[in-house]
């Protein structure tokens, strides 16, 4: 089997993107495995998934379990599902998540300054690859807020006009002072999804000049919300992995509301459950055949 790195070379080199998925229980991780398996047997290969876990979840699931569960499950069905450590936030938890055998960690000083940003990312990623050589690591440069969650005003602080995006001259300094595998701008995307609808647009503009100047796959962190044209522009112009979580999140919950409504006695969780897989699986389905279009 590939690795990841070699994925996301092809990816890159074939203007497709990985999706990266978040998960908080089994039944999201069983969802998106079992939407990537099925889109794999549509297309006629075996289509990545990268499994994302912040440090909540990380700390709600327990790092150890989902190492191993995203490892058994990679090694039953011979399909390329990778775990990464999203938004880590210090040292300690870089060390963790390596040393449990994480395939990739994005180390996020997006709050720092620019010189400490550089400073702490750099090593975070000779502390990881110390541990271990071929994990991936990612930077994040550009705040874009921090919940995935359902949002009635953009987060106080958030970098989406166009003169406060991350420019193509610091992100080709940040890369390369820090060595990152991996790079994710501010190019008018947030965490979270908007309630009324109105997501900000992305600069795809901006995509492609740091594209060019990073000179490495970059990351569309807060994809949820954002309108399919956005994503198949941002794909063509350098984004090889786009991450989706409140768009899951979302799922989850209408699909236990459903089961509520339709099964208000049942009390078996796999049952209830059920519904949010499906739920899970429709979103995560439709997405990675969007990114490989």
């Amino acid at each position: 089997m590939e690795t990841l790195k070699e994925f996301i070379a092809d990816a890159k080199r074939r203007k497709i993107a990985l999706g990266h998925f978040n998960i908080s229980d089994i039944a999201g991780l069983k969802a998106i495995v079992e939407a990537a398996v099925e889109v794999s047997r549509i297309i006629g290969e075996k289509v990545p998934v990268l499994i994302g876990t912040s440090e909540g979840e990380r700390e709600f699931i327990g790092p150890e379990n989902a190492v191993s569960l995203v490892r058994n499950m990679r090694e039953e069905l011979g399909h390329p599902i990778f775990l990464n450590a999203d938004h880590t936030y210090s040292l300690d938890k870089v060390r963790d998540a390596a040393l449990l055998g994480y395939d990739a960690i994005i180390f996020d000083g997006a709050k720092l300054s620019f010189e400490e940003n550089i400073a702490q990312t750099r090593a975070a990623v000779e502390l990881a690859k110390k541990i271990n050589p071929e994990i991936i690591v990612e930077g994040e440069l550009g705040y874009i807020g921090q919940s995935s969650a359902l949002l009635e005003k953009l987060p106080e602080g958030v970098q989406i006009s166009e003169e406060d995006l991350t420019t193509p001259e610091d992100a080709a300094r940040f890369v390369k002072e820090t060595g990152v595998d991996l790079f994710a701008p501010a190019v008018g995307n947030i965490h979270g999804m908007m309630v009324s609808g109105m997501e900000p647009a992305l600069n795809i503009n901006r995509i492609r000049e740091i594209a060019e100047a990073a000179r490495v796959p970059l990351v569309l962190h807060g994809g949820s919300g954002s309108k399919d044209a956005e994503f198949v522009a941002a794909v063509k112009n350098g984004c090889a992995i786009i991450h989706i979580s409140t768009e899951i999140r979302l799922a989850w919950r209408k699909g236990l509301e459903k089961a509520f409504a339709e099964k208000p006695k049942e009390v078996a969780p796999y049952k209830l459950l059920a519904y949010s897989v499906l739920g899970i699986k429709g979103i995560v389905a439709q997405r990675l055949k969007l990114f490989r279009s």
